[in-house]
């Protein structure tokens, strides 16, 4: 089985052993909502076991009766469906596996939470039972591109329709620290995701936290980017709303599952065809596994005082044990604790800075 160190193969990530934080004793333990997802509780378990190793022990929330293979089964009584309303849904279903299984973190009874469930319900049941680090305005959701030069961080990617120039700020600090404890990235470049690379391009968000993004002394921040050079590898962290990022991200995935739908359709659909694929098909195996969203499993929700995960609903056996993946090593490299020790140190200059702006004739 796979250990934290190995990464399942999920290119680019960074291995789990090197430079983490404090050395734990025992496996890292990682709370599954096991009837998250439109696969169903199956595909959910046997990702699970994949990812089970030395390192990792995945902890499954679901019915009684269910067969998890021999990992530990935390019962709960109630399902939160895709198509509910996510804050009603979470109160109103507390022992549902997806709220269990975050409010598992919160009490610390698990060190990070995975679900493909209901992504709204997540952001909700992690908000009331695992809440946000201090100083954070708002969680992020980071989701690894993967771009051409390497991988790069998308954030936000979905968690706020609407945002404050600040809170970009903030969400390019989050996606520092992830790039540079997930991705292995020294002095992470950050770009300004915009209309035009010009600074006085975009709306007066993009314009306002561009000018907050620039006067941040800790961020590596090159200024912006247009969405064209995403898949190129625009940056190493690239900074939006969350309504931007989410149509962003979707557009990405429409387009190379659909590009590589398209040649694979090409290839087969003649003899000559057939023949050339045969010898290109190494390079376009690793072409696949690169751009396949399953290789990252899932994306990180940044901003709160435990680590959650919130894979796709469509994820697979292979996708979920890389979710799994993902959130232990989040864990072993103690992103939370990194999260909070540079939101706190930057809070101050932060507010400084904004003032400033919005106040230039204040002493």
């Amino acid at each position: 089985m796979p250990s934290p160190a190995s990464g399942g193969g999920e290119a680019g990530l960074r291995s789990a052993g090197a430079e983490a934080g404090q050395a734990r004793e025992g496996p890292i333990r990682v709370a599954v909502d096991a009837l998250g997802g439109d696969r169903g509780p199956d595909e959910v378990v046997a990702g699970a076991l994949a990812a089970r190793s030395d390192g990792i022990e995945p902890v499954l929330l679901g019915p009684a009766g269910l067969d998890t293979g021999g990992l530990e089964l935390v019962e709960t009584t109630q399902q939160i469906a895709m198509d509910e309303k996510p804050a009603e849904a979470v109160r109103a279903k507390p022992d549902s596996s997806l709220v269990a299984a975050c409010r598992s973190v919160g009490e610390g009874s698990a060190d990070a939470v995975v679900s493909a469930g209901n992504t709204g319900a997540m952001l909700a049941a992690c908000l009331l039972r695992i809440r946000r680090l201090p100083g954070v305005y708002r969680p992020a959701i980071a989701v690894v591109i993967p771009a051409r030069r390497g991988p790069s961080v998308l954030i936000d990617s979905g968690a706020n329709a609407e945002s404050r120039p600040e809170q970009l700020l903030q969400f390019a600090e989050m996606g520092a620290i992830f790039a540079e404890e997930i991705l292995g990235i020294a002095d992470p470049e950050v770009r300004l995701l915009s209309i035009g690379e010009e600074a006085e391009k975009g709306n007066d968000l993009t314009r306002e936290a561009h000018d907050l993004l620039v006067a941040a002394g800790d961020l590596n921040f090159v200024g912006n980017t247009e969405g064209r050079d995403l898949l190129e590898g625009a940056a190493d962290v690239v900074v939006c709303d969350g309504f931007t990022g989410n149509v962003t991200l979707k557009l990405l995935e429409g387009t190379i599952r659909t590009v590589l739908e398209g040649f694979r359709e090409e290839i087969t659909a003649t003899a000559l065809g057939k023949l050339g694929g045969l010898l290109i098909r190494p390079a376009a195996r690793k072409l696949r596994t690169r751009l396949d969203p399953e290789t990252y499993g899932g994306a990180y929700l940044l901003g709160l005082r435990g680590l959650a995960v919130i894979a796709h609903g469509n994820s697979s056996r292979v996708a979920i044990a890389n979710a799994i993946r993902l959130a232990a090593r989040g864990v072993e490299h103690d992103v939370v604790a990194r999260l909070s020790e540079r939101l706190a140190r930057e809070s101050a200059r932060e507010r400084g800075s904004i003032g400033a702006l919005r106040n230039p004739t204040s002493k």
